[in-house]
């Protein structure tokens, strides 16, 4: 099968996680990019974030659209990633393949066993004063796995987003697309040198499928459960990040 093919049915399927979930769809999309179409894991991660930010950016437009973005709480959540985010995204290219590798799929591991958890609800409105303590902390964090890895981290948000925030459920996903572009755009301001060697001939063809696939996404979310999207979702997860860990360690 061809790269060009590959990159189509890749992208689409990244694309449709991030518009059905808020989120995901880079943790696909990193080893799609180094299994299927022969990236090596720093290449993967930044061309990744190329995707995941243009991807993000459309699915944001389509949640905004049916009001379903919270701009004032999530551009305060997405400044605190703003340094981690671009000072991580320096450093990634420093680091060993395998250990990169690694820890990319002790993350895809992580998203899995938490979208397979039971929804949270909203914390207890008493509990607020904690909130932007927590709330900085989790986008600091974010910031930094997004620099790092690639990934824009909206498995991770979106729940935060629910229990720190007490955001329901479409205004998480519809606001953690505003993050996940803001810490895209920060980590790829510090990858200058290694975005000049994408291969633009693979990556536009995945970058198109994917925004095209984040519109399908959007519409699947209001016809199929969440719960089932996210255990199908979680499942599919496991799997790479088990693949992946296997080959870091030989």
């Amino acid at each position: 099968m061809s790269a060009l093919i590959l990159a189509l049915i890749a992208g689409a399927v990244v694309g449709l996680a991030l518009g059905a979930l808020g989120g995901g769809g880079s943790v696909l999309a990193v080893p799609a990019l180094i299994y299927l179409l022969g990236f090596t894991p720093a290449a993967a991660t930044t061309a990744s974030l190329i995707i995941v930010m243009a991807t993000s950016l459309t699915a944001l437009y389509a949640h905004a659209r049916t009001g379903n973005v919270r701009w004032r709480a999530g551009a305060l959540f997405a400044a605190a990633g703003l340094l981690p985010a671009a000072a991580a995204g320096a450093a990634a290219s420093r680091l060993p393949q395998p250990v990169l590798t690694a820890a990319f799929a002790f993350i895809a591991a992580l998203a899995a066993v938490t979208m397979l958890r039971p929804s949270r609800t909203a914390t207890d409105p008493a509990a607020g004063e904690a909130r932007p303590a927590k709330a900085a902390g989790t986008g600091a964090g974010l910031g930094a796995l997004t620099g790092l890895l690639g990934v824009g981290g909206g498995f991770l948000a979106v729940p935060a987003m629910i229990t720190v925030l007490a955001f329901e459920m479409q205004a998480a996903v519809g606001t953690s697309l505003l993050v996940i572009s803001t810490n895209s755009l920060a980590s790829l301001a510090t990858r200058g040198a290694t975005t000049a060697g994408v291969n633009w001939a693979v990556i536009g063809p995945f970058t198109g499928a994917a925004v095209l696939g984040a519109w399908d996404g959007k519409r699947l979310a209001a016809k199929v459960t969440g719960t089932l999207l996210q255990r199908t979702f979680a499942v599919v997860l496991l799997a790479v990040a088990a693949f992946m860990l296997i080959d870091a360690l030989t």
